[in-house]
């Protein structure tokens, strides 16, 4: 019993400074990277969107709003903003898109909110939730 005693608290000693020592050295993140639309190389062709501030460029291939000289586009499910031609893509919270782009129409969207990922699910090469692929829907 004398051996195992300060055996005991040596080994609770240990163990209990190592898990101190490994609690504060663990951090935990989650990182989801959405990849932000391409890149606008030269000013695109604009026109105003009816009854809005906001311009559109119907010949991007992507959703492209003009607001304010800053660039807006909803892809793949998330917002982004550029400060110009060249710029690169920064993702946003939707709180942080102004309130005359987010009123834009859904007509003047050339991907509407949710229809990435049907298309995707359509052609095969996009993520399925497995429910809806037992179901057939994807």
């Amino acid at each position: 019993m004398r051996r195992t005693l300060p055996s005991l608290v040596a080994v609770a000693a240990l163990m209990l400074s190592a898990g101190s020592a490994g609690a504060a050295d663990v951090k935990i993140g989650i990182n989801i990277a959405v990849p932000p639309p391409p890149l606008v190389l030269a000013p695109p062709p604009l026109v105003v969107v009816a009854g809005t501030p906001v311009h559109q460029a119907p010949s991007a291939s992507f959703n492209l709003f003009v607001y304010q000289n800053r660039y807006y586009s909803h892809h793949n499910g998330a917002w982004f903003v550029a400060v110009g031609p060249r710029a690169p893509w920064t993702a946003i919270a939707i709180e942080a898109v102004p309130q005359p782009v987010l009123g834009v129409p859904v007509k003047h969207y050339k991907i509407p909110p949710g229809h990435a990922k049907k298309m995707h699910g359509e052609q095969g090469g996009g993520w399925c939730p497995p429910g809806q692929a037992k179901k057939g829907r994807c």
